[in-house]
């Protein structure tokens, strides 16, 4: 499920939204997600989710680590668009940012994440990258304004943008909701576009994302919720118009949702994805093999089995300063958004092997039972899915920014923190609100966290978005009790007259997605941007909205 409703700014990065499920990353600045099925995203973001670009600059939701798909082998570390493709938070090295996964704001999927059925994910398009309290910096100056072509607007859904080399592509649904991957030269004015066999329907957890190979072959999956394999690869590296629809493994293909691509440490290609439904759904890994043009599993099994009675809904893996892949994650009995319980925690250093915060090894897969339990937080007490983030302090020890009820009922921010052998729950917001979900479908957030990040000057800060405090805001935190220690203003990567709604159809509103890749000019940073009605609990509407136009956007960095 994915949910809508946070860093407004950035509401596209659907990837960051959360749909609750069944009716989903992803990462809110995507879609808008719904609780149950985010991706994230994996943000979401890594790839799909969320804001690809994870590293300093912060603008993206991130999602597996640095490095990218798109910008060729990964690297450790925040540095600017290598956030990696996936949706999902973005990954440590300081700023990147928080959506993935899954999902809302600027991409989504990744996530920017969804919550699943009934909850879940970043609000309107996900915090991406900025949301993650990332020093972005001031907003650069507008250096290119494209027009792409009118889209969908109906409701947010996670878009996707890949820039590589001198080559840009983005994917998004036309305004005839088609699948539609658009392709040229940087530089150029005009766009070619191809459409695939595969049209979006109402659903907010349908998030698409894409990758890039090394030998140059461009990978497309999305419009899924609890839905048979959507795979295209294209026959010629780099050519829109050779795309062809393919199985990966064929096996657990029937029912997929949340996909993100993303780079493992060795580089390999890697797709993950979601078998089965919200409370009942296993995660799996696929590999890629650009010898043979094949995808295997990667694990001898599913990373997390919710053994037939639940689901879990990973927000990563998002590569830390530790050089691990970190993943966190809330375990989801029913479509129900109020069934989230006991959020949990799992790191890796190549994807394989999976361990607990103390070192422990985890056997694969992951149940409940066997859970590194990071705060064992009942159904109903206040949790969503895809509203999970991780984060870091000065010493790399993680720290799991989540919210849920405090004893007065009202919904906090808390940050739980592996300390001394164990995992110590502090509360960090002193809010005044009870955000009271529930459902399915995908939701508005009224509430979105994104991690914690380690400034330049040593201090800690927290982004997030609250709809009943100002909308965006942000924490600085003191370092020993991570509670907040003062109020400071969030920034965003974009002139501010950019986030005023262009469209004369009523509650529109403004989506973003960054660039998961880089061009030659890596102070110029790109991002889509579009306008769509809130989501809907990915209900259909009685009228179809009029089209808003996709508008890519270069801003000259000013960090």
């Amino acid at each position: 499920m994915w949910t809508q409703g946070g860093p407004r700014w950035l509401v596209v990065a659907l990837a960051l939204s959360c749909t609750s499920e069944e009716s989903p990353p992803t990462a809110s600045a995507g879609s808008s997600g719904t609780a149950g099925e985010a991706a994230g995203s994996p943000g979401g973001a890594g790839s799909g989710g969320g804001t690809a670009t994870g590293g300093g600059a912060g603008l993206g939701a991130g999602g597996v680590g640095a490095g990218g798909l798109g910008a060729g082998a990964p690297s450790s570390g925040g540095s600017g668009n290598a956030a990696g493709e996936s949706a999902g938070a973005g990954t440590g090295g300081g700023s990147g940012g928080g959506a993935g996964g899954a999902g809302a704001g600027v991409g989504g999927s990744l996530p920017a994440g969804a919550a699943g059925d009934g909850g879940g994910g970043a609000a309107l398009g996900g915090m991406a990258g900025m949301a993650s309290g990332g020093s972005a910096g001031m907003p650069g100056p507008i250096a290119e304004a494209l027009d792409v072509t009118d889209v969908w607007s109906g409701h947010p859904v996670g878009f996707y943008l890949l820039t590589r080399g001198d080559r840009q592509f983005a994917a998004f649904y036309d305004a005839n909701r088609a699948l539609t991957v658009a392709d040229r030269a940087l530089g150029s004015t005009s766009w070619k576009l191809a459409r695939l066999p595969t049209s979006v329907g109402w659903d907010s957890h349908n998030d698409i994302v894409m990758a890039i190979d090394d030998d140059g072959f461009i990978h497309v999956s999305g419009n899924m919720h609890s839905s048979p394999l959507i795979y295209f690869r294209t026959t010629a590296p780099l050519d829109i118009d050779t795309f062809e629809q393919l199985p990966m493994v064929n096996m657990n293909e029937a029912s997929c949702t949340y996909p993100q691509f993303f780079r493992s440490p060795s580089g390999q290609l890697v797709f993950m994805y979601r078998d089965g439904s919200s409370g009942s759904g296993n995660h799996i890994f696929n590999a890629y093999s650009t010898a043979t043009k094949t995808w295997s599993r990667l694990l001898g099994s599913a990373l997390t089995d919710g053994e037939g009675q639940r689901n879990a809904y990973p927000v990563g893996p998002i590569q830390g300063p530790d050089g691990d892949f970190h993943l966190v994650w809330v375990w989801r009995d029913t479509p129900d958004a109020t069934t989230n319980n006991n959020l949990s925690y799992a790191s890796t250093t190549d994807l394989l092997a999976w361990k607990r915060a103390d070192g422990a090894a985890l056997t694969l897969p992951i149940r409940l039972s066997t859970s590194d339990i990071v705060d064992p937080v009942p159904s109903g007490a206040g949790m969503i899915n895809n509203n999970t983030k991780v984060g870091f302090d000065a010493t790399m020890r993680p720290i799991v920014a989540y919210h849920k009820y405090d004893q007065n009922g009202n919904t906090q921010l808390y940050n739980a923190r592996f300390e001394n052998g164990d995992w110590v729950v502090h509360q960090t917001s002193d809010w005044d609100y009870r955000w009271d979900f529930g459902g399915g479908g995908t939701l508005v957030f009224e509430i979105e966290v994104e991690p914690v990040v380690l400034q330049t000057d040593g201090t800690l800060t927290q982004n997030y978005y609250h709809a009943q405090y100002g909308g965006l805001g942000a924490f600085r935190l003191n370092p020993d009790t991570l509670a907040a220690e003062e109020t400071i203003p969030q920034p965003v990567p974009y002139p501010a007259e950019l986030a005023e709604v262009e469209s004369p159809t009523a509650e529109m509103q403004v989506r973003w997605r960054k660039d998961a890749g880089s061009g030659p000019d890596t102070a110029l940073v790109y991002m889509l941007r579009w306008e769509t009605l809130p989501s809907n609990r990915d209900m259909p509407r009685p009228m179809n909205p009029p089209p808003t136009r996709l508008r890519l956007y270069g801003f000259r960095a000013q960090l």
